[in-house]
């Protein structure tokens, strides 16, 4: 099947893929994975332009990035990332498990997704030049990633389970833009290979060893990778406000994690997205800490 693509102004004819690992069981006659349907994908692009007009102050606090990250190269990571992407949609083609473009679902997700991008260059620069997609794949585990690059993935499991809002996917959209926006994936990658091969930061600032190039090889591990809590704080928070300026309630990213934890203490089965993302008290108390902090923003986008 071939990517279908979407024309402008809404969107760029940009590449775009999928990627995911876990396992799941399915009725007779179809595979023991977590492709489970049809498949396919959207590209998300033009959209970026609008971010020009963004106001200049964020209004929650985080930390600065990680300067660690620059021992790997980013277009080498992205890179990467759309590789394995376009791999495991190619699996998960073979197997009959992404949605199709004109579902409902996958259309709602395209239109999140769409009022989101016009702010995430205030976090990276870079996102003006990614090339987006989402997609949305047939599954009951709950999960939703993206990757370096602007790689989205959603699961059905995710949507139906929590019966989630739209304000509420904008809340899970935003924080998983948040994480490739602040770039966690690079930094954790460049901890784990500076390890590995035992190089250290100081040796590779003055132009030894080769730790950029043997992360950018470490690609297939995007999915595997656990950020940390402050990684985890940051992207709540980053995406809190991501979501709020393109006129999302930030109250949802409350209910959504009241949900989660509710899940979490119900059902230990399908739980992708809470093994790397935990719910917890202090988490939902941090949010209700800074959605004082974005509601103008909201506000604002509402009445724009």
């Amino acid at each position: 099947m071939s990517p279908q693509h979407v024309s402008p102004p809404a969107m760029s004819n940009a590449s775009a893929c999928w990627c995911g690992a876990s396992h799941s069981d399915s009725p007779s006659k179809k595979p023991r994975s977590l492709w489970q349907a049809r498949r396919a994908f959207l590209q998300l692009g033009g959209a970026v332009a609008a971010s020009a007009a963004l106001p200049a102050v964020a209004q929650v606090e985080v930390g600065n990035a990680s300067r660690l990250r620059h021992l790997v190269p980013a277009e080498e990571l992205e890179q990467a990332a759309e590789q394995q992407y376009a791999q495991l949609l190619q699996q998960a083609n073979a197997q009959g498990a992404l949605m199709a473009s004109n579902h409902a679902q996958t259309q709602r997700l395209q239109r999140i997704a769409r009022d989101l991008i016009p702010f995430c260059t205030k976090w990276n620069d870079r996102a003006a030049q990614w090339k987006w997609a989402v997609a949305l794949i047939r599954s009951d585990d709950i999960n939703a990633f993206c990757m370096p690059g602007g790689k989205i993935a959603f699961f059905t499991g995710i949507i139906e389970k929590l019966q989630l809002t739209d304000d509420e996917v904008a809340m899970i959209m935003g924080h998983e833009m948040a994480h490739a926006l602040r770039e966690h994936s690079r930094e954790q990658l460049a901890k784990n290979s500076a390890t590995s091969i035992g190089i250290s930061l100081g040796a590779q600032l003055l132009g030894l060893g080769d730790v950029g190039n043997y992360a950018a090889r470490l690609g297939g591990q995007l999915l595997s990778l656990r950020f940390s809590r402050n990684d985890e704080s940051d992207a709540d928070l980053v995406g809190l406000e991501i979501a709020a300026r393109a006129g999302y309630n930030p109250n949802a990213a409350v209910s959504l994690w009241e949900k989660m934890g509710r899940t979490t203490g119900s059902n230990s089965n399908g739980l992708s997205f809470l093994s790397t993302h935990p719910s917890g008290p202090e988490r939902i108390r941090e949010l209700q800490r800074n959605v004082p902090r974005v509601e103008g923003l909201y506000q604002q986008a509402r009445r724009g």
